[in-house]
């Protein structure tokens, strides 16, 4: 069975994106889905001067997690309309250890938010820059309004509309995994 690897670019113990992560994993049939917390995988922020010194070690055990995958799910939360810095620096010291550390797997970009837009600034950047990454963008999906259209209790979207939205998406990414 294919193995899909799942995070969400967030440092935030309360993530809605881990939730949205979290609950699009638990709609994928086609292969096994393992989350992982990338708080685990903390780094200073990066600056030649330190990889001077070397790659942090939690960054090449997250790279070699991230090698055993066969796709990718992966959320990104929006600060002031783009990526978290967290999730940023995360990419900036991934790509020192492999440029095209996500090897030309399918991944599937999730984003929310508590606003309309669902975070989409973000989601769009990060769907941009997939491709310097070696990541092939098999489907998309943003969540708008995250506290009015998703049940925290019961970890899931409420929305009807939404939640086929998600559905359709997640559909699209177990294709790619074919």
């Amino acid at each position: 069975m294919k193995k899909v690897i799942a995070f969400a670019g967030s440092n935030s113990s309360t993530s809605i994106n881990v939730q949205l992560v979290k609950y699009a994993s638990s709609l994928v049939e086609a292969a096994e889905v393992e989350f992982v917390d990338l708080r685990g995988y903390d780094a200073p922020i990066y600056s030649a001067d330190i990889e001077k010194v070397g790659i942090p070690q939690p960054i090449q055990d997250l790279v070699a997690k991230l090698k055993e995958a066969d796709a990718y799910i992966i959320g990104t939360p929006e600060h002031n309309g783009s990526l978290t810095a967290f999730l940023k620096n995360t990419i900036d010291w991934a790509s020192r250890v492999e440029a095209k550390f996500l090897g030309g797997k399918p991944v599937l970009l999730l984003s929310t938010s508590a606003g309309k837009r669902g975070a989409a600034g973000s989601l769009e950047d990060l769907n941009v820059k997939m491709k310097y990454f070696a990541g092939e963008v098999a489907a998309t999906y943003s969540l708008g309004l995250f506290n009015e259209t998703f049940d925290r209790k019961q970890g899931q979207i409420t929305d009807e509309k939404r939640q086929k939205e998600l559905a359709a998406a997640v559909a699209q990414f177990e294709k790619s995994l074919l």
